[in-house]
């Protein structure tokens, strides 16, 4: 076996965790293994014979590319004001498999991953890189030209946005929440089933849904049985976050966000249903992974 070849069987020992960085870090499966092959190929550029943990410093590499990558998609959406969420959809044409992608997506947490994309560049690699992949501070100074004192405040801002401060003193007690989420989690189940009476029964009769992706005139739905027609089947990219510190709906194909659900439930079974999708509205909620 030659000398490259050995180097190229040590990396791939390494993908699949560098790959786990940097869709963390990106959210997105095709920039992922961009960011993985471009580690490869700095790998096989260098001089080998001083790098005495070769995880460690792939994944010090993988992490810069990502931040480039960050600090360039920041600079791109700052340039483009008319950039829009449905726009930013990315489309299937890059290559990347749109089944493995929505597992991929799934399997980190759909929450998760739109909660990330409202950090910017320094605090995502920070707090994916400590508080997902347990990386010291020290370890991550050099990837990021930061103080460990900074990266603590980087780390705790982010730690806040993900959490959602004060969450549970804003929408009642933590017990409260659980609740929310159990009615919540069972009307998606039911949903993404196609299972009509279980999606009655959570539903109150006279419930509201209002939906700003209608024509004005179109925008309400109300009652049990038209709501449940109208989600049956649904609700495949959809998964429980908090929203306002409330529990609600973030639906995310691909991990990228499309529109928000809030819910407002009484005796037990939701009462109002408020569909979000326009940017503007959508920026000026706090999002928020539930249980992190």
């Amino acid at each position: 076996m030659s000398e490259h070849e050995n180097l190229a069987e040590r990396f791939e020992t390494h993908r699949s965790h560098l790959q786990a960085v940097a869709y963390r870090m990106l959210g997105s499966l095709s920039e992922a293994e961009d960011a993985v092959q471009e580690s490869w190929l700095r790998l096989s550029r260098t001089d080998t014979s001083d790098i005495g943990n070769l995880g460690g410093w792939l994944t010090t590499v993988v992490s810069r590319v990502c931040l480039d990558m960050l600090r360039s998609r920041k600079s791109r959406r700052e340039e483009s004001l008319e950039t829009t969420l449905p726009e930013r959809l990315e489309s299937y044409k890059d290559g990347s498999d749109p089944e493995e992608e929505a597992l991929l997506a799934e399997s980190v947490g759909l929450a998760l991953l739109v909660v990330l994309d409202t950090l910017n560049p320094a605090e995502r690699v920070t707090f994916v890189l400590h508080d997902i992949f347990a990386m010291s501070f020290s370890e991550i100074a050099p990837i990021t030209g930061k103080s460990e004192t900074a990266l603590r405040q980087l780390a705790s801002r982010a730690r806040r946005r993900v959490q959602g401060p004060g969450a549970a003193s804003e929408a009642g007690s933590t017990s409260e929440l659980t609740r929310n989420r159990e009615i919540i989690d069972a009307f998606l189940a039911a949903a993404h089933a196609g299972d009509f009476d279980t999606l009655v029964a959570a539903l109150d009769p006279d419930v509201v849904l209002r939906d700003d992706r209608q024509p004005e005139a179109a925008r309400v739905t109300r009652g049990a049985i038209a709501l449940a027609k109208q989600v049956s089947g649904r609700a495949q990219a959809a998964q429980t976050a908090l929203v306002n510190g409330a529990i609600g709906v973030i639906a995310a194909p691909r991990g990228k966000l499309a529109y928000v659900l809030q819910f407002t439930i009484r005796n037990g079974k939701i009462a109002e249903v408020d569909l979000i999708s326009d940017p503007a509205r959508i920026s000026r909620l706090d999002l928020a992974v539930f249980g992190v």
